[in-house]
């Protein structure tokens, strides 16, 4: 069905001020949007289509900008826009109510420069509408929204789940740092890699001389991070893999080999490292504000099978640790099973490993490791955990 209405709702709203590059910017992001809702990450889709354009540099981060703020609001926006459609929406129709919304309740634009300019990016059938509902829209501002997993736009289980396994303030402070974007944090060497991570490989303890496994390892931040020893770091997917090696030759390291090998079954003698990272496949709730398509994706269901994957890894990875050595076990997310609940496992699994004294503030004790919530300091929310090998 178009979603077009049969007659206008009124005059189209026309700003003489608004600018054609910003225009324009809100059609790269209305495109990348549309791609998103078919199944495109947004991490990929939106260099892709800033590739393809002419756009400054402001209006490619006003792009960025929008695509990212829009995915993350996307519950919200919805809700703000639903009270005033009474149709079914065609995809690219849907895609600009959101980014119009998005930019009316989120970014505080201007009324006359948003529904204007948004609606110079509709699909011409649907302008007329697009203008209709999105007056509504800023009319109804500020909105008394229904409850918080709408408010904070989050899929209910997301809410219901972090509530129950870390509490219920710090699940609700946890879930509005991650609506706010990230910041850039850029290590010495000019990697570009978040504080949280910049920690975990910092606390893995890795010198010159020493060998060290770092079984999943793309895109690479933690194993070049590592570079003073000498790192294999491998992962099992080809583009993944690419990642690695792209990031190790800009760097210039002579230090880390990468290898494309399943974690579940390294290629490596047992025992013959000194030390193994295992940043494991999980959620990803912790990374929600810089993934801002992963809380549509991931389900209950998935953490259920990462577990089970997380305990084969660990499984190859306390066999790599030569004796004396350290293994430590990191995953971005905050949810009970892949933290403490994998610590309670390798307590009866592997008995013999001996927990390793857990970084300090910000990060806060969680069994026998530690946790970092992304409103402690601003970043990821990781867990983390380092073992010894008698």
């Amino acid at each position: 069905m178009s979603d077009a209405p049969h007659r206008r709702s009124g005059p189209q709203i026309t700003h003489p001020g608004a600018r054609s590059a910003d225009q324009n910017a809100r059609g790269v992001a209305a495109q990348a949007l549309l791609r998103i809702e078919e199944g495109a990450y947004a991490n990929l889709v939106v260099p892709e289509l800033l590739d393809q354009c002419d756009l400054s540099a402001r209006d490619r981060a006003f792009v960025t900008e929008l695509v990212y703020g829009t995915t993350r609001m996307r519950r919200a926006c919805d809700w703000l826009v639903d009270r005033f459609v009474d149709r079914a929406l065609d995809p690219d129709v849907r895609a600009v109510l959101r980014l119009g919304a998005y930019q009316l309740a989120f970014l505080q634009t201007p009324p006359h420069a948003a529904v204007s300019a948004t609606v110079s990016v509709a699909p011409p059938r649907a302008r007329g509408f697009v203008n209709a509902v999105l007056r509504k829209v800023a009319g109804a501002l500020p909105p008394r929204w229904p409850d918080p997993a709408t408010k904070l736009s989050y899929p209910d289980w997301i809410v219901r789940r972090l509530a129950a396994d870390i509490g219920v303030d710090a699940a609700a402070a946890a879930l509005e740092q991650m609506n706010v974007a990230p910041t850039v944090t850029e290590r010495d060497d000019g990697y570009v890699q978040d504080e949280a991570s910049q920690q975990v490989a910092a606390y893995v303890g890795a010198v010159a001389g020493e060998r060290v496994a770092d079984l999943c390892a793309a895109p690479g931040g933690k194993a070049t991070a590592m570079a003073p020893a000498f790192v294999a770091a491998s992962d099992v997917l080809d583009h993944r893999v690419g990642l690695v090696r792209s990031n190790v030759r800009r760097l210039r390291l002579d230090s880390v080999a990468v290898v494309q090998a399943d974690g579940r079954r390294p290629p490596y003698r047992v025992e013959s490292f000194d030390r193994v990272l295992l940043d494991a496949p999980c959620s990803g709730l912790g990374v929600l504000r810089r993934r801002p398509d992963a809380r549509w994706r991931i389900t209950a269901e998935n953490i259920d099978r990462l577990v089970v994957l997380q305990r084969e890894l660990l499984d190859a990875a306390v066999a790599l640790v030569r004796p004396g050595g350290v293994l430590v076990y990191s995953v971005c997310t905050l949810t009970r099973a892949e933290s403490v609940g994998i610590d309670q496992w390798l307590a009866e699994a592997h008995p013999t490993l001996t927990p390793l004294p857990s970084p300090g503030p910000p990060w806060e004790p969680l069994g026998r490791g530690a946790r970092l919530l992304p409103q402690a300091a601003g970043t990821d929310g990781m867990y983390v955990l380092g073992l010894r090998k008698p």
